[in-house]
């Protein structure tokens, strides 16, 4: 088929690939406008760009598709007969929706209605959901509302994180979108409208996401530590200085037994050579694995060498 392909991140350049490889016409690849990037803030390509033009395919990069008679008219006179749409970055109008004569598909990575939004992979970790997946979508004019098509599932490893999960899911909607586009061409997609009351947003993340609240469960506290793997990372504060957490674990409740009764969330209770635990809201967090602010990351008994610490220390 002819296939018009938009999206941007790593996700949507292994979507793009599987669209490639099952040996479609992908006429442009429309992706976000190059982006400052890093402590430089030099100017960065989308992954979907850069694995665009290795392939040899037109790419196109509108700041807005909304009201821009231009682009319209560009993909107009390509004549596709799908646009295939990965975690593109911008709401396409309705025009665009109903363009191509099979219309807009998207792959989106959570088993739909739930998790509607930018960070459906994130928040199956935060959640400690026991099961993720895909879904290819007819696309509509809500946010991520139209008719489901096809769905694959996945279940979750005790230790998934967002940057796992992502891979994983990455993998399986490359799969997904080549069965869907097999069976939109021959006509035998059974489209599944979608029950709104059992839907769920999930919203933008932002550095501000990853913030550790010490007075929340200790369970919820890993899951964030997990789910904001590898960005925007779980943090803390120590002596006004910024700590990033990469890994922990939740001890049983033997663990409280040692902690002091008028220790506080946030309070640091437990320093091993290996490690050092907090108290929560609801149970003793173990550290693991962290990195101080401007350096690399580290195990906590590289950490406590470089950086001793002393029971009753608070974090912020």
């Amino acid at each position: 088929m002819r296939i018009v392909f938009m999206g941007t991140p790593d996700f949507a350049a292994v979507i793009l690939d599987a669209v490639h490889a099952a040996g479609h016409e992908i006429l442009a690849a429309v992706t976000q406008p190059d982006r400052p990037k890093g402590r430089g803030k030099a100017m960065a390509m989308s992954d979907v760009k850069m694995r665009a033009m290795e392939l040899g395919i037109p790419v196109l990069q509108p700041e807005r598709v909304r009201d821009n008679e231009e682009f319209a008219e560009s993909i107009r006179s390509m004549h596709p007969d799908v646009i295939v749409v990965a975690a593109f970055g911008q709401i396409l109008p309705k025009e665009i929706l109903e363009l191509p004569r099979l219309g807009c598909i998207n792959v989106h990575a959570s088993l739909l209605p739930k998790y509607r939004g930018s960070a459906p992979i994130q928040q199956a970790v935060l959640n400690g959901d026991k099961i993720a997946g895909v879904t290819t979508m007819q696309m509509a004019e809500g946010l991520d509302t139209g008719d489901m098509l096809e769905k694959a599932s996945v279940e979750l490893a005790p230790d998934e994180t967002g940057g796992s999960l992502f891979e994983r899911l990455s993998r399986v909607g490359a799969a997904l979108i080549v069965s869907t586009l097999e069976k939109a061409e021959a006509g035998t997609l059974r489209p599944e409208p979608q029950n709104d009351a059992l839907s769920s947003y999930a919203g933008m993340l932002d550095k501000k996401s990853g913030r550790i609240d010490w007075t929340k469960p200790a369970c919820v506290i890993e899951r964030l530590i997990r789910g904001m793997n590898p960005w925007p990372t779980a943090y803390t504060n120590r002596d006004g200085k910024l700590l990033k957490i990469w890994k922990a674990e939740v001890l049983g409740r033997e663990a409280e037994e040692a902690v002091p009764a008028d220790a506080m969330p946030g309070d640091c209770v437990l320093i091993r050579k290996d490690s050092f635990s907090v108290r929560c809201g609801d149970g003793i967090l173990r550290v693991l694995e962290v990195q101080p602010e401007g350096k690399k990351r580290m195990a906590a008994d590289a950490y406590l060498r470089g950086y001793p610490m002393n029971g009753g220390e608070h974090f912020a």
